[in-house]
C-alpha cells in the first residue's frame, strides 16, 4: 500500500496494490491491546517571547485543550553578575517579565487552566527544576536552531533540558512544518 499527499491541505490518497484485497482493518479490542494509554496532565512552556517560542505556546494550548491538562507559562531572566568595569547593561527585570506573561495569559484565554512562572537563573537548569518540581509530563519549548560559531558559544538551552529532563521533550522549531492549525 502507498499513502499520498494531495494537492487538498490535510488529505492523503492510499493506493493499493493489485494482490492486495482490502484495506489492513485492526479490531478495537486489538487496538486498546497495542496502544498504551497515553495521559498528559501538566505541560511546561518555557518561553523567550520570541516568535519562536510563541509558536512552541501554540503547541501546547492544543496538547492542553486536547489532553485537559494545565499548562504552566515559565520565564527565566538570566541572572547577570554586576560589572563594574562594564557599561551600562539592558538586563530584563522579573517585573517586565511578569508584564509579559500577564500578555501571554491574556492570548491563552479561558480555553485551558493556565498559570505564569517567573525565575531567576540559568535558562535550562531552571526549566529542568521546574520541571521536576511540579511534576511536569511533557516540556514543550522551541528552539532558535543556531549552528555553528553562535551554537558553540551561546549553546543550546533546548539541547540541554532534552538531554537532562526527566520527562518527555518535544521541541518545536521555528522554521520547519507545522502539525497544529
Amino acid at each position: 500500500m502507498k499513502i499520498k499527499p494531495t494537492d487538498e491541505q490535510n488529505k492523503v490518497i492510499a493506493e493499493s496494490e493489485t494482490n492486495a484485497s482490502q484495506l489492513p482493518t485492526q479490531s478495537s479490542h486489538t487496538a486498546d491491546a497495542v496502544l498504551p494509554a497515553f495521559r498528559l496532565k501538566k505541560l511546561l512552556v518555557p518561553v523567550d517571547f520570541s516568535a519562536c517560542s510563541r509558536k512552541a505556546l501554540h503547541y501546547a494550548i492544543s496538547l492542553a485543550r486536547q489532553f485537559g491538562a494545565e499548562l504552566t507559562v515559565l520565564h527565566v531572566v538570566q541572572a547577570y553578575p554586576p560589572m563594574p568595569e562594564m557599561g551600562p547593561v539592558d538586563v530584563e527585570s522579573v517585573q517586565d517579565a511578569h508584564e509579559e506573561l500577564a500578555l501571554l495569559q491574556e492570548t491563552i484565554g479561558h480555553a485551558v487552566a493556565s498559570k505564569t512562572m517567573v525565575r531567576t537563573g540559568t535558562a535550562y537548569a531552571e526549566i529542568i527544576n521546574a520541571a521536576k518540581e511540579l511534576d511536569i509530563d511533557l516540556v514543550v519549548l522551541s528552539t532558535h536552531g543556531r549552528t555553528g560559531l553562535v551554537h558553540v558559544l551561546l549553546g543550546s538551552t533546548a539541547e540541554k533540558v532534552a538531554r537532562h529532563a526527566g520527562c518527555p521533550v518535544l521541541i518545536v522549531r521555528e522554521h520547519e512544518r507545522d502539525f497544529v492549525v
